[in-house]
């Protein structure tokens, strides 16, 4: 594209790599976008949109609400799904209609309490969906394939993995999230705790595998034992849906990057 030669390539590259980690984000509206051939239709990617008619919509789970029993209880996923992420979705929602009365009428006094209103519940949205989709009655267990690999080779071992996940999540100050990202600028995966929904994100990284440990996730049933929650939470992991995202975000980069360097006969300098 025209538009892309006016970069010198190395600089391009860089960009690129960053890019193939946002394209990533397809992946959140359904792992329809990561599994294609494994859909008939375009029944998969309605059951778990995330937007509808340019705005953000609740997507619907991918199994009942007491599916994930005995290890989270179907009430607790209950008010989670349809009070607390329907409560994001609305409030993102809200963010965007406020940003367009301000357009309209160029009054800008509240710009900064609704700009932390839209990072707030958007992320929150996005959090959640991944959430759901992280998850599944036949969860459990452990991953293969190349997502393995890349475990081990950055970790040491699954369970060294796993342990360091679950501290981190035990830790999160508050309320929050523990999450595994893919960040392709270093084609790395990274822990990373997530203060209340977007408070210490990582720039340009993606989450892949995401725990809500604020206390609407687990208390109704744990109580404050936010440890056994965590415990527990492992049982219903759904390790294909996480590979699925691994690998999808990690061939993206890889053609972009490759495309990159077949344009021409540049080389970096």
């Amino acid at each position: 594209m025209a538009n892309e030669s006016m970069l010198p390539i190395g600089q391009r590259r860089d960009v690129l790599q960053t890019i193939g980690g946002l394209t990533g984000l397809a992946v959140v509206g359904s792992t329809a976008t990561v599994g294609a051939d494994d859909n008939d239709g375009d029944e998969g990617s309605q059951v778990y949109d995330a937007t509808e008619n340019g705005r953000y919509a609740l997507p619907e789970l991918p199994y009942e609400y007491g599916a994930l029993e005995p290890h989270i209880d179907e009430r607790i996923m209950e008010l989670h799904h349809s009070e607390h992420h329907q409560g994001y979705v609305d409030g993102a929602n809200d963010a965007l209609d406020a940003f367009e009365e301000m357009r309209s009428d160029s009054n800008f006094e509240d710009i900064k309490a609704v700009k932390r209103d839209f990072s707030f519940n958007l992320s929150g949205h996005v959090n959640h969906t991944i959430f759901w989709q992280n998850m599944s009655p036949d969860g459990g267990g452990a991953p293969d394939g190349e997502f393995r690999s890349a475990l081990e080779d950055q970790f040491g071992s699954f369970e060294a993995f796993q342990n360091e996940f679950s501290t981190a999540a035990e830790n999160v100050e508050s309320n929050g999230w523990a999450m595994l990202f893919y960040e392709p600028i270093a084609d790395l995966l990274v822990i990373g705790q997530v203060e209340s929904q977007n408070g210490l994100a990582h720039q340009g990284a993606i989450p892949i595998l995401t725990l809500d440990v604020w206390e609407h996730a687990y208390y109704l049933q744990y109580e404050n034992e936010r440890a056994s929650y965590i415990e527990e939470w492992w049982n219903v992991v759904d390790w294909t849906d996480v590979c699925q995202r691994y690998e999808f975000l990690t061939q993206t980069r890889a053609n972009e990057v490759s495309e990159d360097g077949a344009d021409g006969n540049e080389t970096d300098n």
